[in-house]
């Protein structure tokens, strides 16, 4: 099959609520989004990278560049049998894994539209619904972060993560589970700690925690094998998984109990499932974590996350959540038991809602085949 044309579009889309992690406070986001033609369907993926390089070193300006000036071409040039064929075809590129995803996503799309079956079957999804959790951000104070909780309980979400840092960790956890002795709850500090912390991190095994997410450096495994032998809580390893490989070793070291799988961090819907297969195989447990996505990244989190071995509520939750309006129909809702329908139509299951793009596009670009 060959590509047609691909657009390019960046959005500017203000979130209802600010949203801070360690890395700092993120009020408006900007977002690129992929869109394909191809045999005459239409496939739509998202960049999920933050605007600045502290999450990891793709930004909208970078994958711009990357789509653009390599993947783009390189996707035109000829026939593709597979999205997987697709995705090795952007190996020579080292990392730009969110800019790959976003183009390798929205073949996934098509190639689910012309089988004439949801994407989430075309993939290997089992669920027909998905346990959702929430993750919220660091609050102005600790009252505020606890009246959020309590409205996301209200919501019917099964699970809370609060992001953590020094400063802002013993004393809001201790609050947390005086008030919610109950619920499962985790923490993610985004690589906010280091080893010489150890007596620090220690402490948190007293909240009974579900995990801590990604508390040592961004890329590392060996300190965080490390100080998964010193604490009982689980580690869960975010920003340090990359690949299968890296999953593999991840394991094998023992840095971690737990993997959150990000499509972005990944590099598509290929290595997202390769590392889900490493995991299952070596009954390491799994979710889908987000990155603030628009509706169309968040579509493919559900697609993704119906697959059997993501068996932890992800960090899937509703439009409303994030956006006044959301740029897709229908938008994302959760149900009262905290779980969200996996679309049955084919494709991604979710119509981008063209009119609102188009009001919040600020700048595109377009490429077509010359063949």
């Amino acid at each position: 099959m060959k590509i047609e044309r691909v657009e390019l579009l960046e959005l500017r889309m203000p979130l209802v609520h600010f949203f801070e992690t360690s890395f700092g406070r993120t009020a408006d986001r900007r977002i690129v989004l992929v869109r394909a033609e191809a045999g005459g369907q239409e496939g739509w993926g998202e960049v999920t990278c933050g605007e600045a390089p502290f999450y990891s070193y793709e930004t909208p300006e970078t994958a711009w560049h990357i789509l653009r000036d390599f993947l783009i071409p390189w996707a035109l040039e000829k026939p593709w049998n597979s999205p997987a064929e697709i995705a090795r075809r952007f190996q020579p590129v080292r990392g730009h894994n969110m800019a790959k995803a976003a183009l390798e996503n929205a073949l996934w799309d098509i190639q689910a539209q012309r089988q004439r079956v949801p994407l989430a079957r075309l993939l290997g999804g089992t669920r027909e619904e998905i346990p959702c959790g929430v993750s919220i951000g660091i609050q102005n104070s600790p009252e505020e972060l606890l009246e959020k909780i309590q409205r996301e309980l209200d919501a019917g979400y099964q699970r809370i993560k609060v992001k953590i840092k020094p400063g802002w960790d013993i004393e809001i956890l201790e609050r947390i589970r005086n008030r919610f002795p109950d619920i499962d709850l985790m923490a993610d500090a985004n690589s906010a700690y280091t080893l010489e912390g150890l007596p620090h991190l220690r402490l948190l095994d007293q909240f009974r925690l579900m995990m801590i997410e990604q508390p040592l450096g961004w890329y590392d495994l060996i300190d965080h094998a490390r100080l998964q032998r010193e604490i009982k809580t689980p580690i869960c390893l975010d920003e340090s998984i990359h690949s299968a490989e890296d999953a593999r070793k991840a394991i094998e070291i023992e840095a971690c109990k737990i993997i959150n799988v990000k499509l972005g961090r990944v590099g598509g819907y290929t290595a997202a499932r390769e590392i889900h297969d490493v995991c299952v195989a070596r009954q390491v447990p799994i979710w889908c974590g987000g990155m603030l996505e628009s509706g169309i990244g968040r579509a493919h989190n559900i697609a993704m996350s119906s697959l059997p071995g993501f068996t932890l509520p992800g960090d899937v939750s509703a439009s409303r959540r994030y956006w006044k309006e959301d740029i897709i129909d229908p938008e994302v809702t959760v149900t009262g038991k905290g779980t969200i329908a996996v679309p049955k139509e084919p494709g991604l299951g979710y119509r981008p809602n063209l009119a609102r793009i188009a009001t919040v596009t600020v700048r595109k670009d377009l490429f077509e085949s010359r063949t």
